[in-house]
């Protein structure tokens, strides 16, 4: 059912906070409206051929709880289906109750493990910007097994396909779900923390089940890099320019990774499509 990774919903105090976003990631804003669903008014900018949605809290609900508790930062990961109805029968068959607003398909984290997502239908989108696109949402969760049995049934995806993964350097274990490999690199990356201490999880002890962080591809690592520089947007190297992070508070309270174009590939079951890793710099990524 899931296609692709397709958007990013983060909460903001101030939705034009989604300028200071595409002067990052070279992006244009395409439009706005509210949501009741989630009691927030949003703009929407197009980097690459994904979608960023910046939602300001405008009343009481699950954007203003997400505010109020952790401040701003990544609330929901969103996917392209190409049948609204077929998605809402499939989470209907599972369990899993949804709601419909603006198009766009809303399933109840209840019954998700706490997940956040948005299912949206599939448009191909001429790139925008500096970025190619959105690749994976990284889920933190107490069991990633017993979860990627229930994402596989609820999204109807193929458990054969996933890629179990373990970093230690990062302390946790899990699995990168894929959506469509070995065409597209699309996925979610669902995580247990093995190590408690570290950055990943003291996250997981502040908040349970939830978004981590995301990640985008861009063709020109190094030119991206230089554009941040130039803007003094703090960032942090791991695999030499072949993946590097923004820091949070570059990027509106969202981790984010960058990874060049196919590299990630690498862990994701066709190391042969990923390239040289590059020459190792700086360590793991922190929130």
């Amino acid at each position: 059912m899931l296609r692709k990774v397709d958007r990013v919903q983060i909460v903001v105090r101030d939705r034009r906070a989604s300028v200071r976003a595409a002067e990052i990631f070279g992006g244009e804003e395409i439009g706005g409206d509210d949501l009741a669903i989630l009691g927030a008014r949003r703009v929407v900018m197009q980097a690459g051929t994904s979608l960023f949605e910046f939602l300001e809290p405008t009343s009481a609900g699950p954007a203003a709880d997400h505010l109020t508790r952790f401040g701003e930062g990544l609330f929901a990961v969103g996917f392209a289906v190409d049948d609204l109805d077929v998605a809402a029968e499939s989470l209907s068959r599972a369990g899993v109750r949804s709601h419909r607003e603006r198009g766009q398909l809303y399933p109840d984290p209840a019954g998700l493990f706490g997940m956040r997502t948005v299912l949206s239908l599939r448009h191909e989108r001429a790139p925008v910007g500096a970025i190619r696109s959105l690749y994976e949402g990284t889920f933190l969760v107490a069991d990633h097994t017993v979860a990627a049995i229930n994402y596989a049934d609820v999204f109807g995806l193929d458990s054969g396909r996933f890629v179990p993964i373990a970093i230690d350097e990062f302390g946790y274990t899990g699995q990168l779900l894929m959506f469509d490999a070995p065409a597209r690199l699309d996925r979610i990356e669902l995580a247990s923390i093995t190590d408690s201490e570290k950055p990943m999880g003291r996250f997981f002890s502040r908040r349970g089940n939830s978004w981590y962080m995301f990640y985008v591809e861009t063709d020109d690592p190094d030119a991206f890099a230089a554009g941040l520089a130039e803007h003094n947007i703090r960032f942090s190297e791991h695999h030499g320019l072949s993946t590097f992070y923004l820091h949070p508070s570059a990027f509106c309270g969202a981790l984010v990774g960058v990874s060049r174009t196919g590299a990630a590939w690498r862990w994701s079951g066709d190391p042969s499509r990923g390239g040289s890793p590059g020459r190792q710099t700086s360590g793991p990524p922190t929130q």
